[in-house]
C-alpha cells in the first residue's frame, strides 16, 4: 500500500488487523468478518507491526512473545531469527532477558522496530501487516525486512506493506496507491508503479540553465 503523506494507509492498516472499526463495510478474514473473531482467535493469525512502535516495560522476550505467560524459547527466537534480529539482541547486555524500559526506551529507534517485527512474526501468523516498518532502519535493518517479508510468503502467509520508500517493496507482487481516501490503483507492482509515476508531475532539474530544457539522456 502506497500513497502520499495521510491519505489512508495507516487507517486502512489498523481497521485490516481490527484495531480500528470500519466506518462502513467489512473486512473478512476466511469468510468471517473481523467482529465474528474473537481477540484470542484473531490474535495467532494476525501480526502487526504499527508506524508508532509500542514496547512495554520487560524484557525483550517478553515483548516479543506479546507477553504469553509461559512462552516457548524455540518460538521466540524463530521469530528473533525472522526478523534478522537474532544477534543484535544476543549483544545486549543480557540477552534475550535484557529489560528494555517503558516504551523500549534503552534501544534505539531502529533496535525497537527490528524487535516490534519479531513480535509480528511470533509464531508465524498467516498474514503480516506492517506499516512503514522501514522508518527507522538502516540498510541491514531494510535486508531484514525484506527478508521477513519473503520467509512470510514462502510459507503461504499473507505480507500487507504500508511504505513510502520503494525499497520496502521488493518483495510484495501486487501494490495499491492511495490518496485523498480513495484507492487510485491496484494490481501488478510494476504496473502500479509505472502509473503512480507518469502520473506525479516532473520536476525540473535545477542544474539546467534557465529556458532550456534538459537534454533527454
Amino acid at each position: 500500500i502506497i500513497g502520499p503523506n495521510a491519505p489512508g494507509k495507516s487507517s486502512l492498516a489498523r481497521a485490516i488487523v481490527g484495531v480500528w472499526p470500519a466506518v462502513r463495510g467489512t473486512i473478512r478474514l476466511d469468510g468471517a468478518a473481523l467482529d465474528q473473531w474473537s481477540a484470542e482467535a484473531l490474535g495467532i493469525h494476525v501480526g502487526y507491526l504499527p508506524q508508532d512502535v509500542e514496547l512495554f516495560a520487560g524484557s525483550v522476550k517478553q515483548n516479543i512473545s506479546r507477553f504469553e505467560p509461559e512462552p516457548k524459547a524455540d518460538d521466540i527466537i524463530a521469530a528473533a531469527k525472522a526478523a534478522a534480529v537474532h544477534d543484535m539482541i544476543l549483544r545486549l547486555p543480557n540477552g534475550y532477558d535484557s529489560e528494555i524500559g517503558e516504551g523500549g526506551i534503552a534501544l534505539s529507534a531502529g533496535q525497537r522496530q527490528r524487535i516490534a517485527l519479531a513480535r509480528a512474526l511470533y509464531k508465524n501468523p498467516f498474514m503480516v501487516v506492517l506499516d512503514e516498518a522501514n522508518s527507522n532502519l538502516d540498510g541491514e535493518g531494510e535486508a531484514a525486512l525484506s527478508h521477513a517479508i519473503a520467509s512470510v510468503r514462502r510459507r503461504g502467509g499473507i505480507a500487507i506493506v504500508v511504505a513510502l520508500r520503494p525499497k520496502a517493496l521488493d518483495e510484495c507482487d501486487l501494490a495499491m496507491f492511495v490518496a485523498g481516501g480513495q484507492i487510485k490503483a491496484f494490481g501488478p507492482k510494476a504496473e502500479v508503479l509505472a502509473k503512480v509515476l507518469k502520473a506525479m508531475p516532473q520536476q525540473p532539474n535545477p542544474s539546467s540553465p534557465p529556458g532550456k530544457p534538459e537534454p533527454v539522456k
